[in-house]
């Protein structure tokens, strides 16, 4: 009698460590804590994984590698079908949630992971299609889609580094990168309207009036969008399409210019301001400072 085969193993990428069973060395950078994404850069030798599903959509991105030069760097099964992969700079494979997966590498490489929860672009598509015909098509690393590349080096960049804003920096991408999504790889494409006429003049006073009163805190999208009573992803369209510039730059811009006032008006040290306003500390504070005006704040605090 011929015994029924295992179920493929899941990875979960909202347990910690959840791929070092599935590859040789553990990831050598990975994120924490951002609700509805995560990120791992990995670094690996030739290897193999077994096939397996995982519980959220993920995005694989080719990053620069020995395997450039390589005429096979390797395969990948994705539902039931396999092809020898491309994996260049800014190849994007897409591995849906649920689906069984495996692939292969014929050399040493290097790649990063997006995975994003499946309810966030239910959520977000649900004004323009029916959710549960919300599916992603599987696609493998053979193409490049610059703005995945795009917002995978940023949220690398923020992992690295951090900075003034980072979470509402990640929420707007994590926003950008589920539209992205909707509109590309879905099965059933949402119609979105181009009919933008910006928030009511009463919703952008509650908003800004908000961002005034709370800028030495740490701003989320999810708050702000909640004061007006709309979606996330609408909010942060309807916010530019009013000012011209997105929630974080446009809390960047506050921030400075309140620097301005406190450095002009108090005796307070930078630190002190830093805290005020809603700087991580004085170096962050600098950096932001003369990347807008172009001299950092002891210069322009000088007579």
């Amino acid at each position: 009698m011929r015994l029924p085969e295992p179920p493929a193993r899941t990875i979960d990428y909202r347990q910690v460590s959840a791929t070092d069973a599935f590859v040789p060395n553990p990831a050598v950078l990975t994120s924490s804590g951002w609700s509805g994404l995560h990120v791992e850069l990995h670094r690996q030798p030739k290897f193999e994984v077994a096939e397996h599903q995982h519980t959220m959509h993920v995005l694989a991105c080719g990053l620069p590698n020995s395997s450039q030069d390589s005429g096979n760097p390797g395969e990948r099964w994705l539902d039931g079908k396999r092809e020898t992969e491309r994996r260049q700079l800014g190849d994007i494979a897409i591995i849906p949630a649920g689906i069984s997966h495996c692939c292969n590498w014929q050399t040493t490489v290097q790649f990063g992971i997006l995975a994003i929860e499946p309810t966030l672009l239910q959520q977000l598509g649900q004004d323009w299609v029916n959710p549960d015909l919300i599916e992603l098509m599987p696609r493998f690393m053979s193409e490049q889609d610059a703005l995945i590349q795009s917002i995978f080096s940023t949220l690398r960049a923020e992992l690295e580094t951090g900075g003034i804003g980072g979470t509402l920096l990640v929420d707007s991408l994590k926003t950008a990168l589920a539209i992205h999504l909707l509109r590309n790889y879905c099965t059933t494409s949402p119609k979105l309207s181009s009919d933008l006429t910006g928030l009511s003049p009463t919703q952008l006073t509650l908003v800004t009036d908000y961002i005034s009163a709370h800028l030495h805190q740490n701003l989320k999208l999810a708050e702000l969008s909640a004061i007006v009573q709309i979606s996330p992803y609408h909010f942060l369209r309807l916010f530019k399409k009013s000012l011209g510039v997105t929630p974080h730059q446009y809390i960047l811009q506050c921030r400075v210019e309140q620097v301005k006032y406190l450095l002009q008006f108090t005796s307070l040290s930078l630190s002190e301001i830093a805290f005020r306003v809603g700087f991580c500390d004085q170096s962050h504070l600098t950096r932001c400072f003369r990347r807008v005006l172009g001299k950092t704040p002891s210069q322009w605090r000088q007579p």
